[in-house]
């Protein structure tokens, strides 16, 4: 038997189901999650604060619904930015493409919030005859963008006023005027090594040592696939369509991969 369809894998799709949810409409939701599952929202379209889709009902044209989110304003945005730029962990996994787990807590901190926090907030509007709200029409459209939200996760900030690379930039900049702050240490005093010529140990050159009897590694596989690329951005010099830290991700993970077989040897 094939398994169900589901809206809301990842843990931001559940969790904008459960706002869904917390606001009573699970009879009506429920009607919605089953038209989701049987296709019958033919047609969505994401933009910021706004979301249009065609939903087919029992008549022969869909009905065309609307829901709107208000988006938050550029100096909320600005908020947010530096609210998240100043958590290491959020920049690299936003940079990386990826939802932090506690991505809310940047909201909270500035006293916003990613996720509508009532049913006031979300304004909707269908062309079928149903008087309530939401409609089955309606709820439907909401699962369905629970499974868009599963497979990007950046819609939820497009539908909140910011595109990827809106968001990214704003990232960019913000940690770049973080670092530009932070105190320079003192260089220092210049030294001079003392030791046999160098071209007396060219045979041994590669040799640890026994200066380096005492140290310890322990390598592991970082959790964000090349992700100084992705903070960083393409290099200047880069002329390519596609993303440099795309295309040598797979390097680093495979360099990572031996590099954990060799140390387990």
């Amino acid at each position: 038997m094939p398994r169900k369809k589901e809206f809301g894998e990842t843990w931001w799709g559940k969790r904008w189901i459960s706002v869904l949810e917390s606001f009573g409409w699970d009879t009506r939701l429920s009607r919605g999650r089953t038209y989701a599952r049987t296709g019958h929202v033919v047609e969505i379209r994401l933009e910021p604060g706004r979301v249009t889709a065609k939903v087919q009902g029992t008549r022969p044209r869909p009905y065309r619904v609307v829901i709107e989110i208000k988006p938050l304003n550029g100096r909320d945005w600005d908020k947010v930015a530096g609210a998240m730029a100043g958590r290491a962990v959020f920049a690299a996994r936003l940079l990386a493409g990826e939802m932090p787990q506690e991505i809310e807590e940047a909201f909270s901190e500035v006293r916003l919030s990613l996720f509508p926090k009532a049913a006031r907030e979300i304004k909707t509007s269908c062309s079928c005859p149903d008087w309530a709200n939401p409609c089955k029409h309606v709820a439907a459209v909401y699962y369905v963008l629970g499974q868009k939200f599963d497979a990007d996760p950046f819609l939820l900030f497009l539908l909140r006023g910011r595109t990827r690379e809106q968001l990214i930039e704003a990232l960019r900049e913000k940690r770049s005027s973080l670092a530009q702050k932070e105190p320079v240490t003192e260089a220092l005093p210049e030294t001079k090594t003392t030791g046999p010529p160098l071209d007396k140990e060219l045979d041994h050159f590669w040799d640890a040592g026994e200066e380096l009897d005492g140290l310890i590694f322990d390598p592991e596989i970082p959790a964000v696939d090349a992700v100084l690329l992705k903070r960083l951005g393409p290099p200047p010099f880069w002329r390519e369509k596609e993303d440099p830290a795309a295309l040598l991700a797979g390097c680093y993970r495979a360099v990572s991969r031996r590099t954990l077989e060799e140390w387990g040897n």
